[in-house]
């Protein structure tokens, strides 16, 4: 199929950008990389009216490090980061990118786009919420940050304001024994779960790896092992773990995968990310 008709603009600023999301209205959408958004018009799933396209705006790509902190422009492409030095403090992004539909995707999809779309599967999604990532956006009452943990509000659903747009994304911490992997049908596919798990920076619970878990849930979801868990978590303990984190987990029941199915991959899931976050 092909989109439904449009009217396209060329945004020369972030400001312009947002002078035309506020112009225009909900009958508006920004296109980057335009990986999710193509793919919904092209199927009639979305019918914008108009077209913003950011992605030559300048200031909006590239990786530095500010203290212990990692900033992200938000039109930084999956492959950017995949084939970028970060070192072992944020080695988990770039390892992470593999995962992302193949080549091509991840060479125009930016991490932005990602963000916003807001696929409760979606690896960017998912490492954001598990390492405290902090969205920064830009608006016309000028930028603001969100916590990761509050961005995510339902089914590709955020806490963007209509005429809002992120500039950067910006992981506060460093986080060098944390992994993230998935499963799907295919290679390329989207997932059907995926477990993110960070060893070192559970400051409720020292000792107990931070999870997150993609795919049981409308949005990226911390999981925890239950009250029933006690004690630090010891690599002999991995398997124990993630059984614990599978029963406590709520999971939805969707038509042709059950919870049940997804119960057993979260368990297989959590503890083979616990093994790579470990061996990191």
């Amino acid at each position: 199929m092909k989109p439904a008709a449009f009217t396209y603009h060329r945004a020369s600023s972030v400001g312009r950008a947002v002078e035309l999301l506020t112009e225009l209205g909900d009958d508006a959408k920004l296109i980057a990389g335009g990986q999710s958004l193509v793919a919904m018009m092209s199927f009639r799933l979305a019918r914008p009216e108009h077209l913003i396209d950011i992605t030559h705006l300048d200031g909006l790509t590239g990786i530095k490090r500010i203290g212990d902190a990692l900033h992200v422009g938000a039109l930084t492409t999956h492959r950017g980061i995949e084939v970028a030095d970060l070192g072992p403090d944020f080695a988990v992004l770039s390892r992470t990118m593999k995962w992302v539909g193949h080549l091509p995707i991840r060479t125009r999809g930016t991490i932005g786009g990602s963000l916003a779309h807001a696929d409760a599967t979606a690896e960017w999604c998912n490492l954001a919420v598990l390492l405290d990532a902090l969205l920064i956006v830009e608006g016309p009452a000028g930028r603001r940050q969100i916590p990761a943990q509050k961005m995510f509000l339902g089914p590709f659903t955020t806490a963007l304001n209509p005429d809002e747009l992120i500039v950067e994304i910006v992981f506060p911490r460093p986080a060098p024994r944390a992994a993230l992997t998935e499963y799907a049908d295919r290679q390329g596919d989207f997932a059907i779960v995926s477990a993110a798990v960070d060893l070192g920076q559970n400051v409720d619970d020292p000792g107990t790896p931070l999870v997150v878990l993609g795919g049981i849930a409308p949005i990226p979801v911390r999981a925890t092992p239950g009250p029933d868990f006690t004690g630090p978590v010891e690599p002999h303990r991995f398997g124990d773990f993630a059984a614990a984190v599978a029963e406590h987990a709520e999971i939805r029941e969707e038509a042709g995968i059950s919870a049940h199915y997804r119960r057993g991959l979260v368990r297989t899931l959590v503890e083979r990310a616990c093994k790579e976050a470990a061996a990191a």
